[in-house]
């Protein structure tokens, strides 16, 4: 027999019974497999994420080395290395874009530019109810997306403008290593638009900060959508779709 002692003290609980501690049950019920992602999408997406985290490892260390080597620097060539690695990874993340933008009409309804940015009305009215969800008021009333939600449609549309301003002022920045080549010449309007190279690599600078405030967000986010709401948002952009409840009603179905 158990005495009152013994007996474990039950856990707290979230919204809608969701017990904080728990691991949360597993699905039960009628589930139909959706394709949403089709794979240029999902390589692109790799791609562009390695491409940003060498950007950003590189970038930082041309900007101030945070370690030096020994010896002349004419027998390692760390810094043209450094450099090379991230004029490489630059031009993996041009390539990507220049695919996506390309997709945003060729893709799937999941896929084109509509699904991705908030240009209709109803994304607007459900961004409010999204914020909602997350900030945990009203969960139930959350609108259920199988593409991107209208939260998702807004930040990334932002970080597609950041990238865009990376791209330019990057491009401006390497143009001074060649006075009077093509990439001086294509961007040489960037550096009196901002008022100056000191200010362009200031933006520059900035804007990498943003892509690494974004990245551990964005990851968060994603896995908490598995486990948590078991979303299945990590593995479709593996395999390409994810299950889902069988009778749930979707926005964008």
């Amino acid at each position: 027999m158990t005495s009152r002692a013994d007996t474990p003290a039950p856990r707290p609980r979230g919204p809608k019974g969701l017990s904080l501690g728990h691991k949360v049950p597993p699905p039960s019920g009628d589930y139909q497999w959706v394709y949403l992602w089709e794979w240029p999408v999902r390589v692109m997406h790799w791609a562009a994420a390695l491409a940003l985290l060498v950007l950003a490892i590189t970038g930082l260390y041309i900007g101030r080395p945070y370690f030096v080597t020994g010896g002349d620097t004419g027998s390692h060539y760390l810094m043209g290395w450094i450099r090379f690695l991230h004029f490489a990874a630059a031009a993996v993340l041009v390539a990507t874009a220049i695919i996506r933008v390309y997709w945003l009409f060729a893709g799937n309804k999941y896929e084109r530019w509509v699904a991705l940015f908030p240009v209709r009305p109803r994304d607007w009215v459900n961004l409010v109810k999204q914020v909602k969800f997350y900030l945990m008021i009203h969960p139930e009333k959350a609108p259920h997306y199988l593409g991107h939600n209208p939260l998702q449609q807004l930040s990334y549309t932002a970080i597609y403008g950041l990238a865009l301003l990376q791209v330019i002022t990057g491009f401006a920045l390497y143009g001074q290593s060649n006075p009077g080549g093509f990439f001086f010449d294509a961007f040489g309007w960037v550096a009196p638009l901002l008022g100056g190279m000191p200010v362009v690599r200031l933006v520059h600078h900035v804007a990498t900060w943003g892509f690494l405030i974004f990245i551990p967000i964005h990851v968060y986010l994603a896995t908490r959508a598995d486990l948590l709401e078991r979303g299945g948002t990590v593995s479709s952009i593996i395999s390409g779709g994810r299950f889902v409840p069988a009778k749930q009603h979707f926005v964008d179905e």
